[in-house]
């Protein structure tokens, strides 16, 4: 059964860090690519960033660019998100998604690419 799970959301005030993690099981890595999306109350799920099945293709939103950083640890199985110099406009709901890839190279931003959801950690900067 394909699962993601992920943690490592809260508070924390601007300017600060937090670090996401996703954790996959019933699948491996290498085989998906993974994105991370967020949702703010009243808005649309948007895409925040994505790797590539093989790893090498990474991509991020401009709002973020700069700011966040996408990785992985296929020994854990686990993608990461790492969120510096937050912004109150980071605050929503985070979720991590996964589709199988054809292609070791390449991810969508888009979160009707995506067929498997983690249910999500929420993310609040304020001070």
């Amino acid at each position: 059964q394909l699962q993601l799970v992920e943690s490592g959301g809260g508070l924390v005030q601007p300017g600060g860090s937090l670090r996401l993690s996703c954790v996959a099981s019933g699948f491996t890595l290498d085989s998906y690519a993974i994105g991370w999306f967020r949702q703010a109350p009243g808005k649309e799920r948007e895409g925040v960033s994505c790797i590539s099945s093989g790893g090498g293709s990474r991509s991020y939103a401009d709002s973020v660019k700069g700011r966040f950083t996408i990785s992985r640890d296929i020994t854990l199985n686990t993608v990461y998100l790492q969120m510096n110099s937050q912004e109150p406009e980071d605050t929503a709901i985070y979720y991590c998604a996964a589709v199988r890839s054809r292609s070791r190279y390449g991810c969508s931003e888009y979160p009707r690419a995506y067929d498997y959801w983690g249910q999500g950690t929420q993310v609040t900067v304020s001070s």
